[in-house]
C-alpha cells in the first residue's frame, strides 16, 4: 500500500466558562492529558502540535487564535492542532473513547459559540499546519460555510476537493479498535470528576 499523499488537518477552538485554573474547567484540564495520550494511540492519528513553554510535542509555529477571542476576557482558549489518514481515523477518535467522555461533559467546560467547534481540510502529507493557518480555516468555514478548502464531519470534502460520504462501518471498525487500546486510560478517567 503506498503512503497517502495527504493528511487531514483539524484544528478546534472554544472558549472555557472560566480560567483555566478555575474549578469550573478543572474536569477539563485533568482529561486534557489523557486526550493526548488516546490519540497518540488512535489508529490513523500522525501528529499534534504541542503548545510553546509546555512538555511535549514542538509547537506547529507560535501560537495563534481566530478573531472569536477576542472581547471574551481571555488571552487564550482550549484549541488543538493534529493531522490524520482520513477523515474516517479522526471521526473515530472523536467520537468514542475517552475523547467522547469528555465531549459529554464539554457543556460543563465552555461556552457556547456561534462559530464552528471544529474546522478540518487537507494538507500535503508530510507538511505540517501551523496556528495562525489553522485560526484562518476556523475564520473561513464561519464566513463562507463549508467547501473543498474547510469542512466538517456534516460536510466533508476528499483530498481532490470532492464531496464524499464518510464509511461509517470503518468508523465503527476503528472506533472499536481503538477503544480496546485505551483501557488503562478509560480506568483513569474513573476518579476525575467532570
Amino acid at each position: 500500500m503506498s503512503a497517502p499523499a495527504s493528511h487531514l488537518a483539524m484544528y478546534n477552538f472554544g472558549l472555557h466558562v472560566a480560567a483555566a485554573d478555575a474549578p469550573e474547567v478543572q474536569g477539563f484540564v485533568r482529561r486534557e492529558p489523557l486526550n493526548f495520550a488516546a490519540a497518540e494511540k488512535a489508529s490513523g492519528f500522525v501528529g499534534r502540535s504541542g503548545y510553546r513553554g509546555e512538555p511535549g510535542p514542538r509547537s506547529w509555529g507560535v501560537m495563534a487564535f481566530p478573531r472569536f477571542l477576542k472581547g471574551s476576557g481571555f488571552d487564550s482558549g482550549p484549541s488543538s492542532l493534529s493531522l490524520w489518514q482520513d477523515i474516517e481515523s479522526l471521526m473515530a477518535f472523536s467520537y468514542a473513547g475517552v475523547h467522547a467522555e469528555a465531549l459529554k461533559n464539554a457543556r460543563n467546560w465552555n461556552t457556547k459559540n456561534d462559530w464552528p467547534p471544529l474546522v478540518l481540510w487537507w494538507v500535503e502529507a508530510g507538511r505540517r499546519p501551523d496556528w495562525e493557518g489553522a485560526a484562518r480555516q476556523l475564520e473561513w468555514l464561519h464566513d463562507h460555510g463549508p467547501g473543498p478548502q474547510a469542512f466538517t464531519f456534516k460536510q466533508p470534502y476528499g483530498p481532490d476537493g470532492e464531496r464524499v460520504e464518510i464509511d461509517r462501518a470503518r468508523v465503527k471498525a476503528l472506533m472499536q479498535a481503538n477503544v480496546a487500546g485505551q483501557s488503562e486510560l478509560l480506568e483513569q478517567l474513573k476518579d476525575i470528576p467532570a
